[in-house]
């Protein structure tokens, strides 16, 4: 529909500070007028075209999510995800952009990729997907990629997620380079490898006791320290993916305090989960960095919190049966979350962690101005990516039932609440849970 009228809906919008049950018009993509009891005459439109009205009573009308942190694995293994049923999953959780990482077969590293990317997503007719393109060239660390050509073809960021830049020089040169590219942010994925060694989950009493190889803390704090250290020194833009420890967030704070230009973000199975769920050696609950202690939960929460850790991200990353349905320690690290997002969310609100304004701006306005992108908010004139949600509504982690390739979930059996009614990219009604059969 060309036009479409959302009526009584509860419209919060952290970005321009509007909570209150009003109506949105949209037009031709965009918003025209958010304003209480507004009807088609009054926009002197109604015997021209068709409109729809969607009636938004006792739910929530939000901007579309956005997701900084997926895994969409097209190009190389579309068997684990597609960039079509990634976007599926997306809107299904409610995001309306998502951002993937370069880690593919072949890697992001070049304009063919990311235009290959961009060009599956706009066919897909989902959530628009943001390529992030490789620091170095296969990320195999040692050669910095033409970020430049990258950034052109239409990447929003760096990173060779999945892998951490061991050499410092290599780094520092991609802040600095970055920094002539917009500003655009380069993403670390901070672990010490050589501190990491053969680890599988946290360093603790658990891993001891299960008898698996542990990572410590200290493999994730010491290459924060130094990427902060780079990002001060060379004034570059440095984000820090997946933050999971007690001591990163300290680095990160104080690191804001002396102006240095970072963000971070968190995931959703970091903010609820500690390593205690692996004793069944559950697969599903091997991702990297991993679970770690109720004391760095309790550190993210209160950073989440704050602002120290700017948003939440999934870092959504889909496995096959394959991959997981191994031994523990030969089972591939990650875990899916685009679908169950916003419920964990929303549980933060529950719990009396966030306000639910906070809430959703972890997951709308403050992930847009990391990135510098569009969306994360309502306004006049703006597009109209809308989240619509029922508040109340209680469901249950079912993974057979996602719309993501990924069964790999954590969560799996949980009860939640909070559950997308409606997704809307562009004006468009892409995702809507009335039509879903299951």
């Amino acid at each position: 529909m060309d036009r479409i009228i959302l009526k009584n809906g509860r419209v919060l919008c952290p970005e321009t500070g509007i909570d209150d049950t009003l109506d949105i018009i949209i037009m031709g993509g965009r918003i025209a007028s958010i304003r209480k009891d507004a009807d088609i005459e009054s926009e002197g439109q109604s015997g021209e075209v068709d409109w729809s009205v969607i009636d938004c009573k006792s739910k929530l009308v939000l901007p579309g999510l956005i997701d900084l942190h997926v895994h969409l694995r097209e190009p190389g293994e579309e068997y684990k995800e597609t960039v079509l049923s990634g976007a599926s999953a997306a809107v299904a959780g409610g995001f309306t952009t998502v951002a993937c990482m370069a880690n593919t077969n072949p890697v992001n590293d070049n304009e063919g990729i990311t235009k290959q990317i961009i060009e599956k997503a706009a066919a897909a007719g989902k959530a628009p997907v943001l390529p992030i393109g490789a620091v170095t060239k296969g990320l195999k660390g040692a050669e910095l990629s033409e970020m430049g050509e990258l950034k052109q073809a239409g990447c929003v960021g760096f990173s060779d997620d999945g892998k951490p830049i061991k050499d410092g020089a290599i780094m520092r040169s991609a802040l600095e380079y970055a920094l002539a590219l917009d500003g655009a942010p380069v993403i670390s994925h901070a672990e010490d490898p050589c501190i990491v060694g053969s680890g599988v989950m946290n360093e603790s009493a658990t891993s001891t006791r299960l008898g698996l190889a542990g990572i410590p803390n200290a493999a994730e704090d010491a290459m924060v320290a130094r990427d902060i250290a780079l990002s001060e020194a060379s004034h570059g833009r440095l984000h820090i993916a997946h933050v999971s420890t007690r001591g990163a967030v300290e680095l990160i704070r104080a690191a804001k305090k002396r102006g240095v230009n970072v963000t971070a973000e968190a995931t959703p199975h970091h903010l609820f989960l500690s390593d205690t769920v692996v004793k069944g050696y559950d697969t599903d609950a091997k991702m990297n960095p991993p679970l770690r202690s109720d004391e760095d939960i309790k550190a993210l929460r209160k950073a989440l919190k704050d602002g120290t850790i700017d948003c939440i991200a999934t870092d959504h990353a889909p496995h096959s049966s394959i991959e997981k349905d191994v031994e523990f320690d030969c089972a591939a690290f990650g875990v899916v979350g685009l679908e169950t997002a916003l419920a964990l969310t929303l549980k933060l609100v529950d719990e009396k962690v966030l306000t639910l304004n906070e809430a959703i701006s972890r997951l709308t306005r403050d992930p847009a101005r990391i990135f510098n992108i569009a969306g994360g908010s309502l306004k006049l004139g703006g597009t109209a990516d809308i989240t619509i949600v029922d508040l109340k509504k209680k469901w249950t982690v079912e993974p057979e039932s996602f719309f993501s390739k990924g069964r790999n979930t954590p969560f799996k059996g949980w009860e939640l609440k909070g559950k997308v009614e409606k997704t809307l990219v562009g004006g468009n009604v892409v995702y809507d849970s009335s039509e879903v059969e299951r």
